[in-house]
């Protein structure tokens, strides 16, 4: 059994309600989670998912946690939930820093994937943050300084780049459509395994690489709504995907 971390993919909601003179506040919690966890569910790859908030103080502190897991997705959450615990922002505390312990975790054999969203790669106005920091020095890709997100309301379908690789097996035809990708730049050796068409600015969606002795893995668009259509949520091809990547990250 291969087990995976999945980090993030969640968010809470304030809203404040209006009626004439009077008004009331409402709070929702999200989780954008749930595609992935049921197409895994029942397969060799076991899964743990830690919400955004819960990372905060449950994130492994020492390499042992990470050594629990064979594989890591960070998914929709920003560099700062792991910067900045509540020892060091309430509290003021030295406490050792998650991103390069990441790093050296990678370095010596893990397998790390960064999924797609308005927090992750540089996200929404640029604070997700992931540039220049140790993960992002072990991706095949590099963050752009600014807020990196590419719309496409209208949809783009997929162009699969090496339809022969492992991480395409028993994936044909057409891909449903996606909504949005973040930009990225590849790093060189990077291997594009699909990207959004040329005609809607060619960027890359599926990149693989490896770093030190671990396996890495980009995904630039989300895991479930918004950026994915319900469509490709739906798509017999969309559990087949994940299984491929997270068995190609694991394969040596």
């Amino acid at each position: 059994m291969t087990k995976v971390l999945l980090v993030g993919e969640s968010w809470t909601t304030s809203e404040t309600h209006f009626k004439g003179f009077d008004q009331f506040g409402s709070v929702h919690f999200h989780t954008g989670a749930d595609p992935l966890l049921k197409a895994l569910k029942g397969s060799d790859f076991e899964v743990d998912y830690m919400t955004a908030h819960e990372a905060a103080e449950g994130f492994p502190f020492e390499m042992e946690g990470l050594k629990a897991y064979d594989i890591i997705i960070l998914s929709d959450i920003g560099a700062n939930t792991f910067l900045l615990p509540p020892d060091v922002w309430l509290r003021s505390k030295c406490v050792p820093n998650r991103l390069r312990l990441l790093k050296q975790w990678v370095e010596e054999g893990g397998n790390l994937i960064m999924m797609g969203g308005y927090f992750s790669f540089q996200g929404i106005d640029g604070k997700a943050r992931w540039r220049k920091t140790p993960v992002e020095d072990t991706l095949p890709v590099t963050c752009f300084p600014w807020d990196d997100r590419i719309e496409i309301p209208e949809g783009a379908v997929a162009e699969v780049l090496e339809p022969g690789h492992a991480v395409m097996a028993g994936i044909e035809g057409a891909w449903p459509p996606i909504l949005g990708v973040n930009e990225v730049e590849l790093r060189d050796g990077a291997e594009v395994i699909a990207r959004i068409p040329e005609e809607q600015g060619g960027h890359p969606l599926l990149v693989l690489g490896t770093h030190g002795a671990g396996r890495t893995a980009a995904w630039t668009s989300d895991i479930g709504p918004h950026w994915l259509s319900p469509a490709f949520c739906e798509w017999e091809g969309y559990a087949r995907l994940w299984k491929n990547v997270l068995g190609w990250l694991v394969a040596r």
